[in-house]
């Protein structure tokens, strides 16, 4: 059993439908990534999962539980937590207490725990922890929305964009402290315009068009076939 299974949603914005039936799957401690043009569906497919754009047909199990009808503000205690498209910080906060609110359904000593391996993955964020998150620099917000998503300590991260808008250098430490964040267990999905980092991380990928699934296969053959190389990789 896989620990995420997305079965044939279909998900609306008023009367447009956004997702045709897509399906997924992603496995314990595994990345996937999604990839696809502006439109295709990729963050409506992570908004789906996450309860906040709630799909109208399909099934989403989590760990074997059918959470399709579970609210938003409920799926994060099943393990899933979104580092949204945008990034999403509290700009008048502190990143302290931007960390502070990702763990906001939990109690105990083990929040302590979680915010210095935080601090671990990102350095950057124990240094302006008194700082008010909008007025840091895009990849420092964007360090910022992951470590608040950890805080949840989630059995699956999913990732939206996460490159989107930052600097090439950060966007490197970025995206090495996603392959340290899956090596210490936790499964990813990730959106990401960039293919070539999307596939460079991920083990399987999805190609969406316009709300539907239209291919799936390991990293190396999507990298490998000559449409997604027209498509999406610049060859």
């Amino acid at each position: 059993m896989a620990l995420l299974e997305v079965e044939e949603i279909r998900t609306h914005y008023g009367a447009i439908e956004a997702l045709k039936g897509i399906s997924l799957t992603v496995e314990e401690g595994e990345v996937v990534t999604l990839i696809g043009s502006n439109g295709a569906g990729k963050s409506t497919t992570l908004r789906s999962i996450s309860g906040l754009t709630p799909a109208s047909a399909g099934k989403i199990s989590f760990g074997g539980e059918d959470i399709t009808r579970v609210p938003a503000h409920h799926i994060v205690e099943y393990g899933i937590a979104l580092a949204p498209e945008g990034r999403h910080c509290f700009p008048r906060m502190t990143v302290r207490e931007n960390l502070d609110l990702g763990a906001h359904h939990r109690r105990g000593p083990e929040i302590a725990e979680d915010l210095e391996k935080v601090y671990e993955l990102f350095p950057r964020l124990r240094e302006r922890e008194r700082q008010k998150a909008g007025t840091m620099s895009g990849g420092e917000q964007q360090m910022l929305a992951i470590g608040r998503a950890l805080m949840a300590r989630p059995r699956l991260l999913m990732l939206d964009e996460p490159s989107m808008g930052i600097a090439p250098i950060l966007v490197q430490r970025i995206y090495q402290t996603i392959g340290e964040i899956n090596r210490s267990g936790v499964a990813i999905l990730l959106v990401e315009q960039n293919a070539n980092y999307a596939l460079d991380a991920a083990r399987r990928g999805y190609v969406l068009e316009t709300g539907r699934v239209v291919l799936a296969n390991d990293s190396a053959a999507l990298r490998n076939d000559p449409e997604v190389q027209r498509a999406y990789l610049g060859t």
